[in-house]
């Protein structure tokens, strides 16, 4: 069976990539933060960070702060908890042990050679 992509639950979309996830920390260990700021803190552009920002406003997750030509972000309460979510589950991945290209390598070539 296969999902359509706009069948599919919009946090689902949004937070299994890698710089949505890493704009929420970054947002949440510098509490006040300009788009562009974020956009470097994680090495994205500055149009994908604000489309991103966006979809966090729509969720309520951040909200902004015109002052002047300058827009800051925030995290609101429920972004806040949800960016320290997952910097728990950042902290349990790295516990994780990934074997290297090599071990696997090995053990396929070994599992190869005793089937033959």
């Amino acid at each position: 069976m296969v999902i359509k992509k706009e069948d599919q639950n919009q946090l689902d979309v949004l937070f299994l990539h890698s710089k949505p996830v890493k704009m929420l920390i970054s947002l949440k260990k510098d509490s006040v933060r300009y788009a562009t700021q974020v956009a470097k803190s994680v090495d994205c552009t500055y149009s994908h960070t604000v489309k991103v920002l966006d979809n966090f406003k729509n969720l309520g997750l951040v909200s902004f702060d015109k002052k002047g030509r300058i827009k800051i972000v925030k995290l609101t309460d429920l972004g806040t908890d949800i960016a320290h979510d997952f910097e728990g589950l950042q902290r349990k991945f790295d516990k994780v042990r990934v074997p290297s290209r090599e071990a696997v390598s090995a053990k396929i070539n070994k599992i190869i050679k005793t089937s033959k």
